[in-house]
């Protein structure tokens, strides 16, 4: 894996986090906050929006009974980008590392071909999700931000769109081409297309990627996108007694 580098775009003032080293308590702290559900020093999207749920860069055991007491005895809850371990009583269900990349030059372009994506194509964009399996993508997971598609005689083949969105960032996600279409190069224009909107509002894009993807990063790095750092993907479960919410 290439060694990372630390971006300088829309970075914080020396000492203090940097909006992507916790994205998704960015996000919810910031221009996703109308979506957040708390307690105490935790939030989540709602469950038909996304899975993700943000700590604290260092919680303490009031924050993680907060976690449990939010998500309900007996939940799955994904921790992605947590440093921290989960305490005694959590079972560690999934762990995987990716990485981060942030664009660095990436050569953005709108594409005629390319749709808008709403409410109404959900239950395509479901289908498609199911056959290619880019990530997690729920009924909602489209108010997140824009989704675009292209289509071939009338049905949707390829998507990518907008999901956490911190402070002067947008990440790139669902990234996908039904399996008879591949090769054509339709994720690669509409990574390109998603990132020209996002340019167009003064943000950055930035996305995530597995660490085994290997052809995924390579794509990615292609278009002018460059490792920022890797991360670790985290889903564990609440323990079966859990505080009064």
């Amino acid at each position: 894996m290439p060694k990372a580098h630390v971006s300088t775009q829309h970075g914080s003032p020396a000492g203090e986090p940097h909006p992507l080293d916790n994205p998704g308590r960015s996000s919810l702290t910031g221009p996703h906050a109308h979506f957040a559900e708390r307690r105490g020093n935790v939030a989540r999207y709602p469950v038909d929006v996304s899975p993700f749920l943000a700590l604290p860069d260092e919680p303490d055991d009031d924050d993680w009974n907060d976690v449990a007491a939010l998500a309900g005895p007996g939940a799955m809850v994904s921790l992605g980008g947590l440093k921290a371990a989960p305490p005694d009583g959590w079972r560690v269900v999934m762990r995987g590392t990716g990485v981060q990349l942030v664009d660095d030059g990436v050569a953005a372009a709108s594409d005629e071909e390319a749709v808008p994506l709403g409410a109404e194509d959900v239950p395509e964009m479901l289908a498609l999700v199911r056959r290619t399996k880019p990530g997690p993508f729920l009924p909602r997971t489209v108010e997140m931000g824009t989704y675009l598609g292209i289509r071939r005689d009338g049905e949707l083949v390829a998507m990518a769109g907008e999901r956490l969105h911190p402070p002067g960032w947008t990440e790139i996600s669902v990234v996908c081409t039904d399996e008879r279409f591949r090769g054509q190069g339709l994720a690669t224009r509409l990574v390109l297309a998603v990132a020209a909107g996002i340019r167009e509002r003064g943000e950055t894009p930035f996305m995530h990627a597995a660490a085994d993807n290997v052809n995924a990063i390579r794509l990615y790095e292609s278009l002018g996108f460059r490792l920022r750092r890797s991360v670790t993907f985290l889903a564990a479960r609440v323990p079966d007694r859990v505080p009064a919410a």
